[in-house]
């Protein structure tokens, strides 16, 4: 069976012309290189090299091995330096699962740094995890959550990003739109656009109406957040998202903020990684800058 360090060596000996030189260069005593090459021929059942005077001549076989070891070496070389750069943190893929419907204007302000400061690691957002995204993660189908609603597991680490508060959002000629907040019985009446979440995965529904058995009068949902802020702008309903989006947004609609109880509704960001990736650079350097694009808490 031909070996890595029988290609070495084939290789080494042509470039030295010497079995003495070459042997030095591998580490190798001179007797230890000439058993293996030996053991090769009789393994291979052909002779490698011809000696013509004082100097060992590759035969057509030789050639033949030495043609493969050009080939091979410089692919392992390759890849043995991308492998400890992978140790050491420096390179690698990172697939991001969102469970945050309205982060991805969040996302595009830490991404385009990261892809500056990382060249060599590949970035991919999964979509399809944007929400059920902790199995995602334990099954390492993505490296990283991003969840305002973290599980606690044993095998994962939640580091919190930043705070947020979740507020109702109504258009500019909504009777809502002076008040200080609203009340979950003062939403029976309106009509709840939202992303097409399980209700009891929406905030508006989990932490303000259901502890007080109120429904909406209608609820639609949309997938797009531009749509939901158009038909908001246009009074074609009121919204629950961050309060930061109104700040993004406040230049393209016409939209307005109002607390959701008095107390409000408070809310952290949390990225989700594996314990065991913890000591990875390239994971760490995408959470310290996620903590460095954060907005506002107040409304």
């Amino acid at each position: 069976m031909i070996e890595i360090i029988h290609l070495k060596i084939i290789q080494e000996i042509e470039t030295q012309k010497s079995m003495t030189a070459a042997a030095v260069n591998l580490c190798l005593t001179q007797s230890a290189l000439s058993h293996a090459i030996r053991k090769l021929e009789q393994n291979l059942q052909v002779s490698l090299w011809r000696r013509e005077g004082k100097y060992m001549q590759l035969t057509q076989a030789g050639q033949e091995l030495l043609t493969l070891a050009h080939r091979i070496l410089p692919q392992i070389e390759h890849n043995e330096s991308k492998l400890k750069q992978y140790a050491q943190g420096s390179i690698g893929s990172l697939k991001i699962g969102m469970e945050c419907h309205p982060c991805y204007q969040w996302l595009l302000k830490v991404t385009s740094p990261y892809l500056k400061q990382w060249p060599q690691v590949e970035l991919d957002v999964k979509q399809k995890f944007k929400f059920g995204g902790l199995g995602a993660l334990l099954n390492y189908e993505i490296d990283i959550l991003i969840t305002p609603d973290p599980i606690i597991k044993s095998d994962l680490h939640f580091e919190p990003v930043f705070n947020y508060e979740q507020i109702l959002i109504v258009g500019p000629s909504h009777p809502f739109r002076n008040l200080p907040y609203i009340t979950p019985e003062q939403m029976s009446s309106e009509t709840l656009l939202t992303y097409p979440v399980e209700p009891n995965r929406l905030d508006i529904y989990s932490l303000f109406m259901a502890p007080k058995g109120i429904m909406p009068r209608r609820h639609k949902t949309i997938e797009t957040t531009d749509i939901i802020l158009q038909m908001v702008e246009n009074n074609r309903g009121v919204t629950a998202l961050p309060h930061w989006l109104v700040q993004e947004n406040k230049e393209r609609f016409e939209i307005f903020p109002v607390k959701l109880g008095k107390k409000g509704i408070p809310k952290q960001l949390f990225i989700g990684i594996r314990k065991a990736d913890q000591l990875t650079n390239y994971l760490d350097a995408f959470i310290q800058l996620s903590k460095q694009i954060s907005f506002p808490m107040s409304t």
